[in-house]
């Protein structure tokens, strides 16, 4: 049952690549409105934390509702804004590869030789984060590459 379920997501994966591919803006369209619903209900979780920590701590629950409103305003902003969702994995591209670039340089300064070789690698892996995060601010790139992701995903699921 197991192995029908992972062909069977191997295979919409692979589908739902192909269509990220032909179908780019309403690729990221869906993807902008599933991150940004997610964020939504993010926000309204921190908001009901804020409310429920009020009895006990007045502090922490102003802090919660603070932050839940401003995660709801970003969720809004991030809902089905194609810009703002290629933005925002764009950015999030560039971050994690200088992270993983300084993580590789503090890594060639380990005695470990197996340290080293993760470090060159992290080093390298980073350098293509940042390059792809380049290429993601072009929103038809980013849907390539989320449709690129989605089949090899998809295929890797299958073998």
């Amino acid at each position: 049952m197991a192995d029908v379920a992972k062909a069977v997501s191997g295979v919409l994966a692979i589908v739902l690549g192909i269509v990220v591919i032909a179908f780019p803006f309403f690729g990221l369209f869906t993807a902008a409105v599933l991150a940004g619903f997610g964020v939504l209900l993010i926000g309204i979780a921190l908001l009901v934390f804020g409310v429920a920590e009020m009895s006990s701590s007045k502090a922490a629950g102003i802090g919660f509702s603070i932050l839940g409103i401003l995660v709801l305003i970003a969720g809004l902003g991030l809902f089905g804004n194609i810009v703002a969702f290629t933005v925002l994995a764009s950015f999030w591209l560039y971050l994690s590869g200088f992270i993983l670039v300084v993580s590789g340089i503090l890594h060639l300064f380990s005695a470990s030789k197996y340290a080293k070789i993760a470090g060159v690698l992290g080093i390298i892996i980073g350098i293509v984060y940042i390059i792809l995060g380049t290429f993601a601010l072009n929103p038809v790139a980013l849907a390539v590459l989320i449709g690129i992701w989605l089949i090899v995903t998809g295929v890797t699921r299958l073998l």
